[in-house]
């Protein structure tokens, strides 16, 4: 007679892999311009700050001749020089120009369309109040899109309470493109209570990718009593899935590699979730996968929540 479980008297773990997740459209983009920007010009390619958090990634460019530096003054003359995704101020291209660089954007053009509504707003005679994590690379290239003062950062509900702006002095609020979905929801209820006239975008700037990757997990979470998150712990949108996981009654963990992983998380677990940020890339979803394997006979289960088919434009230098 078989027995019903495996050897270890265990059954079997249900791994529910969660889809979309991992690379969205704009972090494609980002790495492609590092790699076409390697065969064009050569090695080194210089790139400002990291062009996507995830560590793999940017081993494995840097394997191919990428130098990562975190400011401009760092990159030697007569060398190309590559913006990470994440989006800089508007001084730090004009520095490149200055000094006859050539430069290539890698800027994410979800997060350009957040830095063209910001000079709109400017432009209209708004101050903008802007939702985002202060310190992240996106922030401090959105802030740097308009003059000093024009624009004060915000991250939570209590933020917009501290705020002291005239009855009826024209405001403007932008997003943060990774942020928890819920979160900024809460923030932007407040605004517009506090602020009648605020005037915001058409649609919300937190981009498809995150908002996706967000309801997928807000999806397996419920049935799951762990959900592993694949992505760095720099990583806004990878970190905000473990918030979501955990909202739903999950206990969730960030890792990075398949060696982060304990065999006692698994302890009184009999169904996971698995799911990686925007900047992780397929393969380690598949080293987890087999770490997980190692430690439990799983039953895998991808479950669908959206399909996505966005590609953006690579930049005209690399494409003639």
């Amino acid at each position: 007679m078989n027995a019903p479980f495996p050897p270890s008297g265990k059954p079997p773990l249900r791994l529910l892999l969660a889809a979309p997740r991992g690379f969205c459209a704009g972090v494609d983009r980002a790495i492609d311009i590092v790699e076409l920007a390697l065969k064009r010009y050569g090695a080194p390619v210089y790139v400002r700050h990291e062009i996507v958090h995830n560590r793999y990634v940017v081993d494995a460019l840097k394997a191919k001749g990428a130098v990562f530096v975190e400011e401009l003054d760092e990159v030697p003359d007569g060398v190309p020089v590559v913006f990470s995704a994440h989006g800089v101020p508007k001084s730090v291209p004009a520095a490149a120009t200055t000094r006859g660089l050539d430069w290539l954007d890698a800027t994410c053009p979800l997060v350009s369309k957040v830095h063209r509504q910001a000079e709109r707003q400017i432009e209209a005679g708004r101050h903008i109040l802007f939702i985002g994590h202060k310190g992240h690379p996106e922030v401090i290239g959105t802030l740097g899109q308009v003059p000093e003062g024009a624009i004060t950062l915000i991250e939570t509900v209590a933020d917009v309470g501290a705020l002291h702006f005239a009855d009826g002095a024209p405001l403007a609020f932008l997003t943060q493109t990774t942020l928890s979905v819920d979160d900024t929801a809460e923030v932007v209820a407040a605004l517009r209570a506090r602020f009648p006239q605020i005037v915001g975008p058409k649609a919300e700037d937190i981009c498809y990718a995150t908002s996706n990757r967000q309801h997928a997990v807000k999806t397996i979470a419920p049935e799951c009593q762990l959900v592993l998150v694949i992505g760095a712990p720099n990583s806004s949108n990878s970190v905000r899935l473990v918030e979501v996981a955990e909202r739903c009654g999950a206990k969730a963990r960030l890792v990075q590699r398949g060696a982060d992983i304990a065999m006692e998380w698994f302890e009184g677990v009999e169904t996971m979730g698995l799911t990686a940020g925007a900047s992780a890339p397929e393969e380690l979803v598949q080293e987890v996968i087999d770490q997980i394997a190692a430690f439990r006979e799983i039953t895998l289960e991808t479950v669908v929540t959206a399909e996505e088919k966005m590609v953006f434009k690579l930049p005209r230098q690399l494409v003639d």
